[in-house]
């Protein structure tokens, strides 16, 4: 059926699989450094900043398979997320802020950084 070849061209499809693993990737290891948090806030073991900072590390790999993947670079992805930031909240977060965004002026910084 044309469904079923529409799905194994996409299981084709090496970038969306190194994209999706990446993504996979990400959660797991979100998942690892929640859990550690989880452990000292709830069962009060020691906070281990150690794992924690092991964690962000695993997270960076699975970021760069990404930015590889998507042809940017990571130093300009997260000049580019700060621009975007400085453009919602200026020089300091507010919860109005954050739920009254101008996603069109957020989308033409995000779209003039990374250059996709």
């Amino acid at each position: 059926s044309n469904d079923f070849e529409a799905i194994a061209k996409r299981l084709s499809d090496k970038s969306a699989i190194r994209l999706l693993h990446a993504g996979f990737g990400l959660v797991t290891e979100a998942g690892e450094f929640v859990d550690q948090l989880k452990k000292h806030v709830f069962y009060g073991k020691e906070l281990d900043k150690v794992n924690l900072a092991e964690e962000v590390g695993d997270m960076f790999w699975y970021i760069a398979i990404v930015c590889d993947e998507l042809g940017v670079d990571f130093i300009n992805l997260m000049e580019t997320n700060i621009k975007k930031l400085r453009k919602r909240f200026g020089d300091k977060f507010s919860e109005f802020d954050a739920q009254n965004r101008d996603l069109e002026a957020e989308r033409k910084i995000l779209e003039k950084g990374h250059d996709i």
